[in-house]
């Protein structure tokens, strides 16, 4: 099928149709709506001056921040070993700008919509020799349209959940045809290998070859400069008489996953006076922030303490994090992480971010769409939460404070769990150096 099925266009155009009223009540989709506009003008007016037709360009799509450090070290040593090519790199969501802004690209922005004529005309300006996916996000109508062009097609750290979507009608329609044009497919592990052939892949455009995110978390970790701020004021906390407070780091959190943590740590700071709570959240946002400190005072805790007010080493046993690009960092702090996205249906977020610091590992029932968090309960590095979660957090809480062997035991198993996944970023991009380099297809 060289065009996606009609039912798929027809649910794009019901989907078009239907965006800007629920904008109306969702700032985050009125965002990505705001970028979108004049986003085929922008890449038109960047191609004039600044797209040079015999430099070979690389157009690199990740769906959100996850997806885009999956595809961050594959553009760096794209860009160091090939400095004479171009590349391009675009995203859905807007969580993703900021990340976008910092990578090694010749132009970003936005993915244009999946109809024809927004596809054809960035690919006009593009004239990308390859395109390239991270994760699993396969555009049927930019795919399809790339490859009667002869642009050559590839995924990149693919998985595919058991409980993903995209193996049921009609999805499992939709995508078959975008997915057997791919060339290259570098698949997370064997499994994730079957299941992309379900999803149409062919077997012999599929490899092996690791997920980039290791490498990505773990070469994050060995730049920390642990003497910049904010990390050194709260790190002076820790360098106090008795070690500091039990420093618990809660990343990339929504209101249900806040419901659950603060309620417990209200009950673990009855217990544990010398306690401390830094709390990320995914979406810090005036409205949400309000809500937290609502939520905070409401429990009888301290009124907490915002990151860009911090003026002392010891603030309060609540800090909360109003800014977006820290957390990462911050998980080098903590004894024991909790990571959002568990209670929500936003899914899991990164649980490597504090594996990698050899820190034990905290989160929700809803999470068997990552990879990483069954590994991680499968060696001892984390903790998975049932739908009631108040007092079981509670629980392994006061474990890991209590027996620092057995928290430093599971931070380990953690740990040795990133250490084991590295090297995928180089098998990566030697597959999408040589898609590049391969000329248009036959």
């Amino acid at each position: 099928m060289s065009r996606p099925a009609l039912t798929y266009r027809l649910g794009v155009r019901l989907a078009e149709t239907a965006a800007p009223l629920a904008a109306r009540f969702d700032p985050k989709l009125a965002r990505g709506l705001a970028g979108r506009r004049g986003l085929t003008e922008r890449l038109a007016a960047w191609a004039r001056g600044h797209r040079d037709p015999r430099r070979p360009l690389v157009w690199v799509h990740a769906p959100s921040v996850g997806e885009g450090l999956q595809a961050k070290p594959v553009l760096e040593t794209l860009r160091a070993e090939h400095p004479d090519w171009q590349l391009a790199y675009s995203f859905f969501s807007p969580s993703a700008e900021r990340l976008a802004s910092n990578l090694p690209v010749d132009v970003t922005d936005y993915l244009p919509f999946d109809r024809p004529r927004d596809v054809a005309l960035a690919l006009d300006a593009l004239r990308p020799a390859a395109l390239v996916f991270s994760k699993l996000d396969v555009w049927p109508e930019l795919t399809l349209a790339a490859a009667r062009r002869g642009v050559k097609l590839g995924l990149i750290s693919a998985t595919v959940s058991p409980e993903s979507s995209r193996l049921r009608w009609p999805a499992l329609q939709w995508g078959r045809p975008a997915y057997a044009a791919l060339d290259r497919v570098g698949a997370i592990s064997a499994e994730d290998a079957r299941r992309l052939e379900r999803l149409g892949a062919r077997p012999g455009a599929i490899e092996v070859t690791g997920d980039t995110r290791y490498d990505s978390v773990a070469e994050r970790a060995e730049r920390l400069d642990r003497a910049r701020e904010p990390f050194a004021r709260l790190a002076a906390a820790r360098r106090g008489a008795g070690g500091g407070p039990f420093t618990i780091v809660a990343g990339s959190t929504w209101p249900p996953d806040e419901a659950v943590v603060l309620a417990a740590f209200a009950d673990f700071l009855g217990q544990v006076p010398r306690a401390r709570l830094i709390l990320a959240p995914h979406e810090p946002n005036p409205d949400h922030l309000a809500r937290i400190a609502q939520r905070v005072v409401a429990l009888r805790l301290p009124r907490p303490v915002r990151l860009s007010q911090l003026e002392r080493p010891d603030p309060g046993p609540v800090i909360v994090v109003d800014r977006v690009g820290v957390l990462a960092d911050l998980y080098a702090l903590s004894d024991a992480a909790y990571v959002g996205g568990g209670y929500h249906r936003e899914g899991l977020h990164s649980v490597l971010e504090p594996a990698v610091f050899g820190v034990p590992v905290v989160f929700g029932p809803a999470w068997r769409m990552s990879r990483e968090a069954g590994l991680l309960l499968e060696r001892g590095g984390a903790v998975a939460l049932p739908a009631d979660g108040r007092h079981p957090l509670l629980a392994q809480w006061l474990v890991w404070h209590h027996d620092p062997a057995s928290r430093r035991a599971a931070g380990e198993a953690a740990k040795h769990i990133v250490e084991e996944g590295r090297g995928a970023a180089e098998r990566t991009t030697a597959l999408v150096a040589a898609l590049a380099g391969s000329g248009p297809r036959g």
